[in-house]
């Protein structure tokens, strides 16, 4: 069966794969009010947490064990980027590339902070150097090269560290031959390095179109809530396969700023993965207990299909 074929028969099902199928349904779709409600868990208040769309009260230790999903009606709650390489990776084969790798506030820029006392706080908080961690890992016996942006860093905005790791995590997984999955949660390009993170888009593409079309190379993007901005017009949307995580706020610009713009009113749930997924935007919506299993079947299917045949 080719990859093709196999998304053809996801689609005969409505497109999504198993847990929470009167939440998870392609009619399905948030009013703009409920999909732009953060969703958030703080274990720093105890043992319970609320999910900020139903109210409903969730203990920590049973919120991790279902993988941070609300289980009154399946909302996904967010994640940080070792949580979801956790997810994904195999125990103990996580090895983490440029981890040192830190910004220059080469603008000296400043508003309300500075740059660069911004950068200090999201470092303390998170304990990363910047929005993303990169680094290889297996997926059920498969080598694969993955990133992860951190929305809990600046908003996982793409500054020149983001698209510098990406870049060489794109550059190493070309070399090597392998799988390259980006999982993206971000606000988009990092508005304190100015041009300097808008050269990222730039700078990503042209090292993906060297993976995908010249070393017609596995690409799949993953986006969670939110992907937005120039992530968005980068790479999260250039996946070879595009999957989405139910109600994933999906967007360049904003509602408002594309009402005033156009002079148009836009419908509600018009940024939620159900409606670009409908509009053929994406390939597929996966709740968050099946990425692994459905990433592996599509490593599987690639793997044993004739090089560049796919």
């Amino acid at each position: 069966m080719s990859v093709i074929n196999w998304f053809e028969d996801k689609r005969k099902f409505g497109g999504l794969i198993g847990a929470f199928p009167e939440e998870a349904t392609r009619g399905s779709i948030s009013t703009e009010k409920e999909i732009e409600k953060r969703i958030s868990v703080n274990t720093n208040r105890g043992l319970w947490a609320r999910c900020d769309n139903c109210g409903n009260m969730l203990h920590v230790k049973l919120l991790k064990q279902s993988k941070s999903v609300c289980g009154e009606r399946g909302y996904h709650l967010s994640m940080n980027s070792m949580e979801r390489i956790e997810l994904l990776i195999d125990r103990n084969t996580w090895i983490p590339m440029d981890e040192d790798m830190t910004a220059k506030d080469v603008l000296d820029f400043s508003d309300e902070d500075s740059h660069q006392n911004r950068v200090a706080v999201s470092q303390e908080k998170t304990g990363l150097t910047d929005a993303v961690q990169t680094g290889l890992g297996y997926l059920n016996g498969t080598a694969i090269a993955l990133g992860v942006t951190d929305f809990h860093f600046m908003g996982g905005s793409m500054g020149s560290v983001v698209g510098e790791k990406i870049t060489r995590l794109i550059e190493y997984a070309t070399d090597k031959s392998s799988p390259l999955v980006p999982i993206c949660a971000s606000g988009g390009a990092r508005t304190q390095e100015g041009t300097l993170s808008l050269m990222q888009m730039a700078k990503i593409s042209s090292a993906l179109q060297i993976h995908q079309v010249q070393k017609k190379l596995l690409y799949i993007s993953i986006l969670t809530y939110p992907t937005t901005g120039g992530v968005t017009a980068s790479f999260g949307m250039l996946g070879d396969i595009i999957i989405a995580e139910s109600k994933a706020y999906i967007a360049f610009a904003g509602k408002r700023v594309i009402e005033q713009t156009s002079r148009q009113k836009i419908p509600d749930g018009f940024q939620a993965a159900e409606s670009p997924f409908d509009n053929g935007l994406l390939d597929s919506i996966v709740p968050r207990n099946l990425p692994k299993s459905v990433l592996g079947e599509i490593s599987g299917l690639y793997s044993s299909a004739p090089h560049g045949k796919i």
